[in-house]
Parts: structure tokens; C-alpha cells; sequence
């Protein structure tokens, strides 16, 4: 089963390459124009997760594919790497796979040219553990 941080992650990289969420009913169509400040998620992409959680309706769903949001909150669902471009995708965990990555819908994807979209870092966080890592190696005598 896919939990809400895994959904969350999916989306906010399906944003970044620009991919919207879309909803039939209401005739909405998300797509944060930020979805990282600094060492967290913007407020516009917190705001369209909220949104998109919250909605009685239940019929979001990533544009280029079939399953709700909700859907993949279920045990039948799990997000899991596309074997092409590495981005995370929704897999049918119970029976048949789904039929395509959102990737087969972007001519210009995957690039590796440009950065690959990512989660928030922190980056305090990130130099500590480098800063450790080369105090342990420091320490460990040498032949």
C-alpha cells in the first residue's frame, strides 16, 4: 500500500517536470509553479496536496494516468520507480500493473542533461553528515 508521504513524493515530482493534477468533476487543474523553498515543499504545492487530500470528491488524478489519488491510498496500489526514467510511479500491487509511465507522455523525457526533480534537502543536515564522515575517516589510521 502506498502511504500519504510516497503519494506525496510522486506528485511533487510529476509537478516538477510539469505534469498537473486533474480533477473531471470540478474542472480543476493543479500545478504548483514552486514545489521546493529552500529545504522544504513550497506553501503553493502544501496547498494543493492539502486540496487534493481533503477532497470528498475523490476524483484527482495525475494527468497520463487512469488512478485516483485516493486510489492509490489503498492497499491494491504502491509507488514504485519506472524502469525507463527512475521517477516514481504507480504499480497495481494486486493483479495487472498499470499500462504506462506518465514519462511515455514527455518527448523530452528523461533528459539527463538537466537535474533530475528531487525531494526537499536539508542542507545543514546534508554538510553534518559529510562533515562526520570525513572525522571518521580522519580518525581511522592509515598503513
Amino acid at each position: 500500500m502506498a502511504i500519504k508521504q510516497e503519494v506525496k513524493i510522486y506528485l511533487a515530482h510529476w509537478f516538477q517536470l510539469g505534469k498537473t493534477v486533474v480533477s473531471n468533476r470540478d474542472n480543476v487543474i493543479l500545478l504548483p509553479k514552486k514545489v521546493i523553498t529552500g529545504n522544504s515543499y513550497s506553501r503553493e504545492f502544501e496547498q494543493s496536496w492539502q486540496r487534493i487530500i481533503s477532497s470528498k470528491t475523490s476524483d484527482y488524478y495525475l494527468e497520463g494516468t487512469h488512478q485516483t489519488i485516493q486510489e492509490l491510498l489503498t492497499p491494491a496500489w504502491e509507488i514504485v520507480n519506472c524502469s525507463r526514467c527512475d521517477m516514481p510511479v504507480a504499480m497495481h500491487s494486486i493483479g495487472m500493473p498499470a499500462a504506462i509511465c506518465p514519462c511515455y507522455y514527455l518527448t523530452n523525457w528523461p533528459n539527463t542533461e538537466v537535474p533530475s526533480p528531487r525531494c526537499p534537502i536539508d542542507s545543514q543536515i546534508y554538510l553534518q553528515q559529510i562533515r562526520d564522515r570525513l572525522i571518521e575517516n580522519s580518525e581511522t589510521p592509515s598503513c
